[in-house]
């Protein structure tokens, strides 16, 4: 078979782009059962990522917007590490709880982010967009630059989030000694 890694890049394109996909449309749109743009960020405050609603749009939109660039494969680069970037948010959320999903822990999101920076690593294959453009938005240069923006701005999110959450327990713990 000529093309078998192709074919296996562009199965986990569509998968991996197709689930971060609907989880963003889920948090923006409220589609497929999900919560919308108010309740999310209502959500998202409650997490400890201030202020919520640009919290809710820009999560919302490295899912949707990475996965669907994944699922195309377009913009391959900047799509991995947009969504890598914003599950990272979310295994922060989720790490308390452990690894495993089924205690509410981190494993979904960890296989979505690692997947979708493995894609972005990689690059789509023959059957994207990208390479029907001839890579032009899928340059060695954007790798490490969409990547490092990404984690950049992960860190900064991820660590503003633990001192609001820090600050928040703080005081609930000085309310129970007053």
């Amino acid at each position: 078979m000529p093309h078998r890694k192709d074919l296996g890049l562009l199965t986990l394109r569509l998968g991996v782009g197709g689930v971060l996909a609907a989880h963003g449309t889920q948090k923006l749109f409220g589609w497929g059962g999900g919560d919308g743009l108010a309740r999310t960020a209502q959500a998202m405050e409650a997490m400890g990522f201030r202020p919520g609603r640009a919290c809710a749009v820009v999560a919302g939109l490295g899912e949707a917007g990475g996965g669907l660039l994944l699922a195309l494969g377009l913009a391959t680069p900047a799509a991995g590490a947009a969504a890598a970037g914003t599950m990272a948010g979310a295994v922060s959320v989720n790490a308390p709880a452990g690894f495993f999903a089924q205690s509410g822990g981190y494993e979904f999101p960890a296989l979505l982010g690692c997947s979708a920076a493995a894609l972005g690593i990689s690059g789509p294959g023959r059957y994207s967009l990208d390479h029907l453009t001839c890579h032009v938005l899928d340059r060695p240069w954007l790798i490490a630059t969409a990547f490092t923006a990404s984690a950049l701005a992960a860190v900064a999110v991820i660590k503003r989030r633990m001192a609001v959450t820090a600050e928040r327990d703080l005081a609930e713990e000085e309310e129970l000694y007053e």
